[in-house]
């Protein structure tokens, strides 16, 4: 059986990566920081297939536990850098140091992950896939995000680099690029406005993707667990926007 790592795993588009690889009937470690966000796991219906780590991702000794309980539940065959920190700093107001902690956050998860899981595939001799969890912004940055936007562009850097360097291993490695999804979080955001902000941002959030809508967690699922499969075998050092043509589309005030 093969087995699967999954970093931030616990809620969100994690979540749903966790899901479809268990009805995939696959088996799969959770990375979670947070012990609140794993308490599924225990009475899930897949059984000795999933378990949980409890720790940053950012951590190696965390990131080694869960290629350890991964190996221990089938052939290590995929990694999933999915935790991300959504905090600001802007560099007109926070120290450079703030705001070079905040992309490290957000980096420093996906860096660990790409090595443990490089080193465990290359002792193998099996090769192995890895998807990084991108976005939109890593080309085209909303006010707000620069640390995420930041850490998101050194991602997909860091995805086509690995890709190069361990091909000839075997060694897969993708990205996913979101546009908006609609998470616990997204669901918090509106919820935190009055009804008439909340519809406001529906209708922007409708106008900014082409398809008219924002994703689905599951959707984001279904393409990560793709590009994990042996569907993907030819396809390595690819960031895959997976965003309802967000980042095709780009809003002209003179197009009406």
């Amino acid at each position: 059986m093969d087995a699967f790592v999954v970093t931030g795993g616990g809620r969100g588009v994690g979540r749903a990566v966790v899901e479809r690889l268990l009805a995939d009937g696959e088996a799969v470690v959770v990375v979670e920081l947070d012990p609140d966000g794993v308490g599924w796991v225990t009475g899930h219906p897949a059984g000795w297939r999933v378990a949980a780590v409890v720790g940053s991702a950012a951590d190696e000794a965390v990131a080694q536990r869960a290629a350890d309980r991964a190996e221990a539940l089938g052939r290590l065959a995929g990694w999933v850098n999915n935790a991300a920190v959504f905090r600001d700093a802007a560099l007109d107001t926070a120290p450079p140091g703030e705001v070079l902690d905040l992309v490290t956050a957000n980096l420093a998860p996906v860096v660990v992950g790409c090595a443990v899981a490089v080193r465990r595939f290359r002792a193998a001799g099996t090769g192995g896939s890895i998807v990084n969890v991108s976005s939109h912004q890593a080309q085209r940055p909303v006010r707000g995000a620069l640390p995420y936007a930041t850490a998101k562009a050194a991602v997909e850097g860091l995805t086509r680099a690995a890709a190069v360097d361990h091909g000839p291993a075997g060694i897969r490695v993708n990205a996913v690029a979101l546009g908006s999804i609609r998470t616990e979080r997204y669901d918090a955001a509106l919820a935190a406005q009055d009804e008439d902000g909340a519809e406001r941002t529906r209708r922007q959030m409708a106008t900014l993707h082409p398809l008219g809508r924002v994703g689905r967690a599951e959707e984001v699922a279904d393409a990560v667990a793709w590009l994990l499969s042996d569907g993907a075998a030819f396809v390595t050092g690819v960031v895959l926007p997976v965003d309802g043509g967000r980042a095709a589309y780009g809003p002209d005030p003179e197009e009406r």
